[in-house]
């Protein structure tokens, strides 16, 4: 099962300062076009050897460009006992598309 959230409900709880991990998993040079403020990047390749960066008890939200890596991780982090994560739906390209116009689209 994949538990998600859109751009609008995490724009609602980053403005809540609700706390939580926004986990970018984009590589890097993505990053250089554009990022989520006080996001937290991890590329999709090397979550199995960081994961001991994460925390299992704070919610984690977990984007990438359009939502295809994140699946993945989002995945791969639920079958190592993860249960407070969300994959973003439409990744960062939504998030430019309904919140943030003005970040570079690519």
């Amino acid at each position: 099962m994949l538990n998600e959230i859109n751009v609008l409900e995490l724009n609602e709880k980053l403005n809540l300062n609700k706390s939580l991990i926004l986990l970018d998993v984009r590589e890097s040079y993505e990053l250089n076009i554009c990022k989520i403020d006080n996001s937290v990047h991890i590329p999709m390749a090397d979550i199995p050897k960081r994961i001991n960066q994460l925390n299992k008890n704070e919610e984690i939200i977990i984007l990438c460009r359009s939502g295809v890596r994140s699946k993945r991780v989002y995945q791969f982090l639920y079958n190592q006992g993860f249960t407070k994560i969300k994959n973003l739906k439409g990744g960062i390209l939504e998030w430019i598309r309904l919140v943030n116009p003005l970040l570079k689209s690519y």
